[in-house]
């Protein structure tokens, strides 16, 4: 009789040896853009004379970013597929429109001046009227076989032309009160303590899934980071969760709203006034979680996996079995639901809806997803990126401005950074070849 083997289960794979980042598993592109990011910042508060890293200008700056992230967040998807969208900006504006005219005109005419529903009706028709807009350009592309770039472009004219048409180029306002809570401003920061609860949520939830995806990776046998990486990391991470909470606190709410927002909760107005702080706002906090639920989406759901496999090879994809015609209307579609959402905190931030609104956005917003290192050659693109490009975009802007550089100057740098940016995605993709 043979005595049995002794077998011992094999230790899992780790990433110990290496490069500090290749330990750290970071992504080269994304601290580059980091980099670049501090290097912008620094440079126009030295410029500016300590203005531009102020809390208040940090803040604005954030509100300001939130309407663009949102759609790039959808727009990497788009280019992924190897498609573009230059809509995005004009169906913003007409979604903003929409919503104006059914705050002032059609939603008073059956609920009243500031019903409690008018805000959440509004915000459903921006998400249908949009998400209906992008289905629809999407079937053009997928199913008439009508190139995206021809499509988007006269959509930037039919739906520019359609925002003018519904109230004649003029302006409606004002917006629901409630509903201007989603453009930030007094009505939709959410104070300092709200802001500590959220950024105490969001540590935790880096050090559960820290700890989660370490414990996957250990169950299926993947390399695991080592163990003080993943320390370095959470540290990292709750760091600057709790520096911007600390900056979005240290901003005071103007005198004026102080002092009735004290006096509505029959708080005594002192003589020398009151600090209370602003917090993190609304816009910013729908931004962030847009940001992570379309993560998901992209990373973890089926449809993610497909419009990553369309990219990469749209002829294997389909004979895979994917439906690439149905995925990607879908896709143009959540592009235009995105961009509903975009024109509720664009409409509520200008408490208004103008024929202007959107116009140079998809400027912006392809140009925040190429900087934030989406290809365009399709296949390769990640929604953090794309966000993080989106606050280099507006940190360029919001400091030109700071400057006074004029409007034109403004926009030769802009297209300047995005020329930049495709070249530099181009000698990257030839480096990895």
């Amino acid at each position: 009789m043979t005595a049995p083997i002794a077998t011992t289960a094999p230790p899992p794979p780790s990433t110990a040896s290496g490069s500090l980042l290749s330990k750290l598993e970071i992504d080269v592109r994304m601290l580059g853009m980091l980099a670049a990011l501090a290097v912008i910042w620094i440079g126009f508060d030295i410029l500016s004379g300590g203005v531009f890293l102020t809390p208040r200008n940090l803040w604005n700056l954030s509100v300001q970013t939130a309407s663009v992230a949102v759609m790039a967040t959808g727009m990497v998807l788009v280019i992924v597929t190897r498609n573009i969208d230059l809509s995005v900006g004009a169906i913003l504006g007409v979604v903003g429109m929409i919503i104006g005219v059914a705050q002032v005109q059609w939603l008073p005419a059956y609920l009243g001046l500031e019903h409690w529903l008018t805000a959440p009706l509004a915000v459903l028709i921006a998400l249908v009227a949009g998400g209906l807009i992008g289905l629809f350009q999407g079937w053009l592309i997928a199913y008439l076989g009508i190139p995206s770039f021809i499509v988007t472009l006269g959509g930037l004219l039919v739906w520019r032309g359609a925002a003018w048409w519904v109230t004649t180029g003029q302006t409606v306002a004002p917006m629901d009160s409630r509903f201007k809570a989603f453009g930030g401003g007094v009505e939709g920061a959410l104070g300092a303590t709200a802001t500590w609860i959220i950024a105490a949520i969001a540590c935790g939830l880096i050090i559960v899934g820290l700890g989660l995806t370490r414990r996957r990776r250990l169950r299926f046998g993947f390399p695991v980071r080592p163990g003080w990486a993943d320390a370095v990391i959470a540290v990292v991470a709750c760091g600057a969760v709790l520096a911007t909470a600390a900056v979005f606190n240290a901003y005071p709410m103007p005198m004026g709203s102080a002092r009735a927002w004290a006096e509505a909760r029959g708080i005594a107005w002192p003589d020398g006034g009151m600090f209370i702080s602003q917090g993190v706002a609304l816009p910013v906090l729908i931004a962030v979680l847009v940001g992570l639920v379309m993560t998901f989406i992209a990373t973890r759901r089926r449809f993610g996996r497909y419009v990553f496999a369309i990219g990469g090879n749209p002829e294997a994809a389909e004979l895979s079995g994917i439906n690439t015609r149905w995925t990607l209307m879908k896709v143009f579609g959540l592009m235009g639901l995105l961009c509903g959402i975009s024109a509720c905190i664009s409409t509520a931030r200008l408490n208004a809806a103008t024929n202007a609104a959107g116009t140079l956005d998809e400027l912006y917003v392809i140009a925040s997803a190429v900087i934030g290192g989406t290809s365009l050659a399709g296949g390769i693109g990640t929604i953090a990126g794309a966000m993080l490009g989106a606050l280099v975009m507006q940190s360029l802007q919001s400091g030109m401005v700071l400057l006074g550089v004029d409007t034109p100057l403004q926009n030769i740098v802009v297209g300047a950074v995005l020329v930049l940016a495709v070249w530099v995605d181009s000698l990257y993709r030839r480096r990895i070849k």
